[in-house]
């Protein structure tokens, strides 16, 4: 959980009007340089506020196009992060900023000559409505996808900006119509790619993860720490 705090002394000129600090106990890392999380995700917040980090906290207001043809899941994923962490970062241009977007990917039907024909594999974006959360829990139920979190980490005085993604597959039970309809009525689904929240009252529609179970949740932690660590933004405490 993380709590409204005044603005922050940071190391640069840009505003901290929305610094954020976690109320968990303090964390491993400490923050050297003034960063920027464009997310107004609480999730994202979280997971990143459990390093121990003070954040500034400035969503992305960047339009989120469907894919282009043929690109890859992990490909759209980081060029949706990177359209957002852009975005913010001509406001904080002497700031470090990251962002990120997640998205469920259901493969081809295997076997059906999918690949053959070019079809790519399906992006699971959040649903428009309850039905649409219906048809997607329905995709997934009784299969294996993926979830992929593009990352984008802007830096500044460096024109390019680093960006990465995390792949974990996910295996989910069979689920009846009844349990999912259940689940769609706690109004969970609502905001969350592919329908479902795994940290949430979702919880009982996975059977198990391989990979990182962060970026599942929004964030793939132990990836975003190492990038951090790497351009000296953060250090041991």
């Amino acid at each position: 959980m993380l709590v409204l705090t005044p603005a922050a002394n940071g190391v640069t000129s840009a505003p901290m009007t929305n610094a954020y600090l976690s109320d968990a106990p303090l964390g491993a890392f400490r923050t050297l340089s003034a960063l920027v999380l464009a997310s107004n995700s609480p999730r994202r917040r979280d997971l990143l506020g459990s390093l121990g980090l003070e954040l500034e906290i400035c969503p992305s207001n960047a339009p989120e196009p469907p894919p282009l043809p043929l690109e890859e899941p992990e490909a759209y994923a980081k060029r949706m992060a990177c359209l957002k962490t852009l975005d913010v970062a001509v406001l904080y241009p002497d700031c470090a900023v990251l962002g990120a977007d997640t998205i469920v990917v259901l493969p081809a039907e295997a076997g059906a000559g999918a690949q053959i024909l070019g079809r790519p594999p399906q992006i699971l974006g959040k649903p428009v409505d309850e039905t649409d959360a219906l048809r997607m829990l329905t995709l997934l139920s009784g299969r294996a996808h993926q979830v992929i979190t593009g990352c984008c980490l802007a830096l500044p005085g460096q024109e390019n900006p680093i960006s990465f993604a995390e792949v974990t597959e996910v295996v989910m039970r069979a689920s009846r119509q009844e349990e999912l309809r259940a689940y769609i009525a706690t109004g969970e689904p609502a905001d969350k790619a592919g329908a479902y929240a795994i940290q949430g009252l979702g919880a009982f529609l996975v059977e198990r993860v391989m990979g990182s179970y962060t970026n599942v949740v929004g964030l793939p932690v132990a990836e975003c720490a190492r990038h951090l660590l790497d351009t000296g933004l953060i250090a041991a405490r």
